[in-house]
């Protein structure tokens, strides 16, 4: 079972290439168990029992079934994780010739990953396409995946570069520039991208307007370890946070509460875009079901006074090559179980009451669980929890399966932490 499900959540990402694709990939996944499209354009019908979902800039995506009970008093559950990872994005007039006889591409840093683990791996390109549409205002967006071994950032020979290995200082706009090909009499005349692009879509090149495309590894992740306990994998930060809590929605009893999984875009870059958690989007949909089930305001903020959420987004698990990194008394290791952070500078939402919470589920659950807390002389990261704790006023666990190498073109995570996430998360929406 813990082997057939990190066997999945491989798939899920390999499907993922993008935070587009990402929420595609979920939406599939609702499709197939019966979950019905709600549009934001449209006046919303919603039934007890109802199996529903939303979709933001063709990257974001909230879903949720209806509680049997009455939201004003057994409120939301809500699991909030995001579909973005750190990457590269091709930047507009992307091509570059070199000697007349290489093409390379123009890319911007997306989010802070670890730049040198990008060197030397098969990469291709992933996105959405922005076509001219029936009007001005309503262009057509295709998603587009050129699922081939494509581009290649090639390192310097370390003759060249003697003091590689003593650290280097990579340089963001020279360094990280993807090689695309040679000089090509047949892609010259109306670009390499461009044409490239009509050719996956089937498109005119003309009715090509713009794009948002990024890099992303191109070999699938796998399993390994002397008894394939571990997973090797690109965008498990937070792709694999949006598996486990869509098989637990998937997974679990209809109950009295209403219970929601989250997958915002753009946490790697502040959150602060429409799809992000530092926007009105979540508390806007949360009052639209409310409203849409016959709530009033009142009925509404009494139901977030009845709400929990989990902010899900991985955690530091203790490097065996660097021990000294973490806190003397909270070591995380892989395949401890889900992990819960805790931090005074508030760059993480958990507090005694909210952190009780999830440890009691995972009790009931029969699952182990962690705590992680930062060396107090190294500054950590932060998650969609403290801006979701302080937009909804609800108590907001941070927390996350451990993991190395986070940011990495290719994470390190355990098999069983999968399993364990998955039964934290169902037993929290069964509850």
């Amino acid at each position: 079972m813990e082997n057939q499900l990190a066997l999945e959540l491989l798939d899920f990402i390999k499907e993922s290439p993008t935070a587009y694709h990402g929420a595609h990939t979920v939406k599939n996944l609702l499709d197939k168990e019966g979950f019905k499209e709600i549009k934001e354009s449209e006046k919303w019908n919603l039934v007890k029992g109802g199996k529903y979902y939303v979709m933001k800039n063709e990257s974001a995506i909230i879903s949720f079934e209806i509680g049997q009970g009455e939201l004003e008093e057994d409120g939301f559950r809500l699991i909030g994780a995001h579909t973005d990872s750190p990457t590269f994005k091709i930047k507009p007039a992307a091509e570059i010739k070199v000697e007349n006889t290489y093409v390379k591409l123009n890319t911007e840093v997306y989010g802070g990953p670890i730049l040198s683990t990008w060197f030397d791996r098969p990469l291709s390109l992933a996105g959405r396409v922005a076509l001219k549409g029936k009007s001005p205002l309503k262009p057509e967006i295709r998603l587009v995946n050129i699922d081939r071994p494509l581009l290649i950032i090639p390192n310097m020979a370390i003759h060249m570069n003697r003091s590689v290995n003593e650290g280097y200082a990579y340089n963001k706009q020279k360094d990280t520039l993807p090689l695309l090909g040679f000089v090509n009499e047949k892609f010259e005349k109306d670009g390499y991208l461009l044409t490239l692009l009509s050719e996956e879509l089937g498109v005119e090149k003309k009715s090509i307007l713009d794009f948002d495309l990024f890099l992303y590894e191109y070999e699938k992740g796998c399993l390994f370890g002397l008894d394939n306990e571990f997973i090797s994998a690109g965008r498990l930060d937070d792709l694999w946070m949006v598996f486990t809590g869509i098989k637990a929605l998937i997974n679990s009893e209809a109950n009295k509460a209403t219970k929601v999984m989250v997958a915002v875009d753009n946490e790697e870059i502040g959150s602060l875009t429409a799809q992000g958690a530092n926007s009105a989007l979540l508390k806007t949909l949360l009052e639209r079901i409310a409203l849409a089930l016959g709530k009033d305001k009142e009925g509404f903020f009494r139901a977030l006074s009845n709400s929990v959420m989990i902010s899900a987004d991985l955690a530091h698990a203790v490097h065996p090559n660097q021990v000294e990194k973490h806190d003397p008394t909270n070591k995380p290791v892989l395949g401890g179980g889900p992990v819960i952070k805790m931090a005074a500078s508030g760059s993480y939402s958990t507090d005694s009451y909210a952190s009780a919470i999830f440890q009691a589920v995972c009790k009931e659950g029969g699952v182990s669980c962690q705590k992680f807390v930062n060396r107090s002389d190294v500054r950590g990261g932060t998650t969609i929890g403290p801006m979701s704790a302080a937009d909804l006023c609800i108590p907001v666990v941070d927390m996350g399966a451990p993991l190395l190498g986070m940011h990495s073109a290719r994470e390190l995570a355990a098999v069983k932490d999968n399993y364990l996430t998955i039964q934290a998360f169902t037993k929290f929406y069964n509850i």
